[in-house]
């Protein structure tokens, strides 16, 4: 896929390079501005956990709109190199941390920090959005208190997951791509907060 770029912010308009192969499934600039429009002004200052990070797109757009962190995880090599080479490129080393390490490995361990956003878009039909997002809901300890968990899939994937501490409250499709939102919920919540 070539045209990767930045859209908005400290690194608006530089573009980003692309992960070698057919690997990863780089997310497209309108689901991309889509999803920052949501998002809004509440990503200055936060902090992003980007999951399956591929090309490192959806984090790096947060760091050029001002997250304060970003944690990019992603057990390809070539992906590591390819998010690290894109912080590079963007000017935004400083506030990006990227980790090659199994993501289900890195969220059964201990946070070091919480996270405000988390982004799941790992390869397509293996059910691992569906692994992330329960793993994710029993170790709570990596989300702040009103987090957001956001899931990329295809439309086709989509099925119900039985949850305990997040809840699902928009969903956003985009042609051949599906955005799912869910919110962690206030300790002894069950009701979610209203979408924004």
């Amino acid at each position: 896929m070539t045209g990767l770029r930045v859209i908005a912010g400290k690194a608006g308009g530089r573009k980003l390079r692309s992960v070698p192969g057919s690997s990863t499934r780089p997310i497209t600039d309108r689901v991309k501005e889509s999803l920052f429009n949501i998002i809004g002004a509440d990503i200055q200052s936060a902090a992003m956990l980007d999951l399956f990070a591929g090309t490192g797109g959806v984090g790096i757009e947060a760091l050029s709109r001002g997250a304060a962190y970003a944690l990019f995880v992603d057990l390809d090599q070539q992906a590591v190199v390819t998010v690290r080479a894109n912080l590079v490129s963007t000017d935004l080393t400083e506030r990006g941390e990227v980790r090659r390490i199994d993501a289900f490995a890195l969220l059964r361990g201990a946070p070091e920090r919480t996270f405000d956003y988390v982004y799941i878009a790992p390869p397509q039909y293996k059910g691992l959005w569906k692994r992330a997002l329960l793993s994710l809901d029993a170790h709570s300890a990596w989300l702040t208190a009103d987090a957001w968990v956001i899931v990329q899939i295809h439309p086709r994937e989509i099925e119900l997951v039985e949850l305990q501490n997040l809840v699902e409250f928009d969903r956003r499709k985009y042609g051949s791509t599906l955005l799912i939102f869910y919110q962690a919920l206030p300790d002894g919540s069950k009701s979610p907060s209203p979408p924004l």
